[in-house]
C-alpha cells in the first residue's frame, strides 16, 4: 500500500509529540503513514491542492481557502473527518462585569478587541456577526487587533489572549474569543474571577477538519478514515493520543458547518473567489 503523507501546522511543539504518535499508531495498524510540518496554513492548503500532499489537519479557514483553490483548479478534495470537539462551537464578545453595556448597539462609537487578522474564531465570525446588527470596523466602531501568530489562523491563542488582557486593563469595551478559550482564561487568571460576562455569541460553527486531496486514492481514503473512526477512547494508548489532541473520538467530516466562515471571508475580502489570499495586512 501507497504511503498516505499528510500536513499538519506546527503551531505549538506539542504538535510534533502528536502526530508522531498517530504515525506510530496507524503504523502499527498497517497504514504507511507520515506526515510533513508546515510554518502556516497557506502553504499547506497550496501543496494539498497542488498533490504534494494526499491529505492535510485544515483549520476552519484552510478548509474554505482548500474549496475555492480546488474548484478553480479542478481538484477534487473532501472532508475525511473531523473531531467531536470541532462541532458546534461558538465565539462571545465578552464586556467587563460591572460595565453599562447590555446589547451589541452599546458598542457603536467603542473600541473592541479582536485576536489576529487570520483567527475565525476571534476575528472573522466574531466581526462578522456584529455586522449583522449594523456595527462596523469602518464606521460605528473601532476594532483593535493582536496580530500574534500570523499563519496559524488562530490556532495560537496569544491574540486572544490579548485581547483578553486588554479588556481587563480598560483598554477596550469588549473582547472577542472562542468560548472554550473564555473559560480557559477565566481557569488561568488571565479573566479574574467574576471579572466578566458575555455579551453575546455568535451561531454554531464547525472548526478543524482533516481534508483530503486529490491524489489520495479512494483505498486510502477508506483505510485512513476507518482507522481514525474506529479509535477508541476506552484504549489506554489511543487515549492518549486523543487527549493531546483534544478529542474523545474522531467524526465524519461535514461541511454544514462552515457556511457562517464562508461569509465572513467574504466580507473582510480575505480570499479572492479563486482562493487567492486578499487580505489587507495578511503576512504569514
Amino acid at each position: 500500500m501507497k504511503a498516505l503523507v499528510m500536513g499538519a501546522v506546527a503551531y505549538d511543539p506539542k504538535v510534533v509529540t502528536i502526530w508522531e504518535g498517530f504515525r506510530s499508531w496507524l503504523r502499527d495498524q498497517g497504514l504507511p503513514f507520515d506526515f510533513v510540518l508546515y510554518s502556516h496554513y497557506e502553504r499547506q492548503t497550496e501543496d494539498l491542492v497542488d498533490g504534494r500532499l494526499q491529505a492535510a489537519w485544515q483549520s476552519p479557514l484552510a478548509w474554505v481557502r482548500t474549496r475555492r483553490l480546488a474548484a478553480a483548479r479542478g481538484v477534487d478534495v473532501s472532508p475525511l473527518v473531523m473531531r467531536d470537539t470541532d462541532r458546534d462551537l461558538t465565539s462571545v464578545v465578552v464586556v467587563g462585569a460591572d460595565s453599562p453595556y447590555t446589547s451589541v448597539a452599546d458598542l457603536k462609537g467603542l473600541t473592541v478587541a479582536v485576536g489576529a487578522v487570520d483567527s475565525p474564531q476571534a476575528t472573522l465570525l466574531p466581526l462578522s456577526y456584529l455586522r449583522r446588527f449594523g456595527l462596523r470596523s469602518d464606521d460605528t466602531f473601532r476594532v483593535r487587533r493582536f496580530d500574534t501568530g500570523t499563519g496559524l489562523h488562530g490556532d495560537h491563542i496569544g491574540g486572544e489572549r490579548e485581547a483578553a488582557r486588554a479588556l481587563v486593563a480598560g483598554e477596550v469595551a469588549a473582547a472577542c474569543m472562542i468560548d472554550a478559550n473564555h473559560l480557559l482564561f477565566g481557569r488561568d487568571g488571565t479573566l479574574p474571577p467574576g471579572s466578566t460576562r458575555i455579551l453575546t455569541r455568535t451561531e454554531p460553527y464547525d472548526h478543524c477538519l482533516m481534508a483530503g486531496g486529490g491524489t489520495l486514492s479512494a483505498e486510502l481514503a477508506v483505510t485512513f478514515t476507518g482507522l481514525l473512526l474506529a479509535m477508541s477512547y476506552a484504549d489506554p494508548e489511543v487515549r492518549r493520543l486523543l487527549d493531546l489532541e483534544g478529542l474523545t473520538a474522531w467524526c465524519p467530516g461535514r461541511e454544514s458547518g462552515y457556511g457562517a466562515l464562508t461569509t465572513a471571508v467574504d466580507e473582510a475580502g480575505f480570499y479572492a473567489a479563486d482562493g487567492r489570499v486578499t487580505a489587507t495586512g495578511y503576512h504569514p
